[in-house]
């Protein structure tokens, strides 16, 4: 049985997607600056190496921009959801609303 926690499991409650993302476009920055600097350096081997780091950082820019637009348009149908379902349960919505905010209020109040 495999005991060892998943990458999702040992990852903060309060790190989000959003966070993630800026996190790994700061490391792909960082990477580009890194073969920008080393562009002077010669030899066979590490041209080698820049062509492939070049390469999988075009990979993963391409993927990050997708994951982007996915979280972006979950995050705008989520939206619409929302705003649907006050519209047509105002009374509901309130309640539901209230309950968060005692809850909330509770839990700050512990404190």
């Amino acid at each position: 049985m495999n005991t060892k926690p998943s990458a999702a499991e040992t990852l903060a409650p309060d790190v989000t997607k959003e966070q993630l993302i800026h996190d790994f476009k700061t490391v792909v920055a960082d990477a580009e600056a890194l073969l920008k600097a080393t562009a002077g350096q010669g030899g066979d081997a590490v041209a080698a190496v820049r062509a492939r780091v070049e390469e999988s950082l075009a990979t993963a820019k391409a993927k990050m921009a997708d994951a982007q637009a996915a979280l972006l348009a979950k995050t705008r149908a989520a939206a619409r959801a929302t705003d649907e379902y006050v519209h047509v349960h105002p009374w509901q919505a309130i309640g539901i609303a209230a309950s968060v905010g005692v809850v909330v209020g509770v839990l700050i109040g512990r404190r």
